[in-house]
């Protein structure tokens, strides 16, 4: 997968853990976090939830938390524990 696919995969599960309040799109135009898109707290762990099942990788937000604010940080820390070697969001 390239860094542009996991970009815009996780956008659109941000899409999918907001219900709609933010889109695709949004995330992928926006130079905003997902903060001020209005991403919640309860999204953010739904969207923690959805990237360790897509993955099949361990997130551990108590180093990490920052990473959840940006997608393109997020991505890259995705594709980087996906890696054949790696098994949690920490690269």
């Amino acid at each position: 997968m390239t860094a542009e696919e996991y970009t815009r995969r996780l956008a659109q599960m941000i899409a999918d853990v907001s219900d709609g309040e933010i889109s695709a799109e949004e995330v992928l135009a926006a130079g905003h976090s997902l903060s001020a898109l209005g991403l919640t707290w309860p999204a953010r762990i739904r969207l923690v939830h959805a990237i360790e099942d897509a993955f099949g990788v361990e997130a551990d937000l108590g180093d990490e938390l920052a990473t959840f604010e940006d997608v393109g940080t997020l991505s890259a820390l995705v594709a980087c524990a996906t890696s054949p070697r790696r098994t949690t969001v920490s690269c």
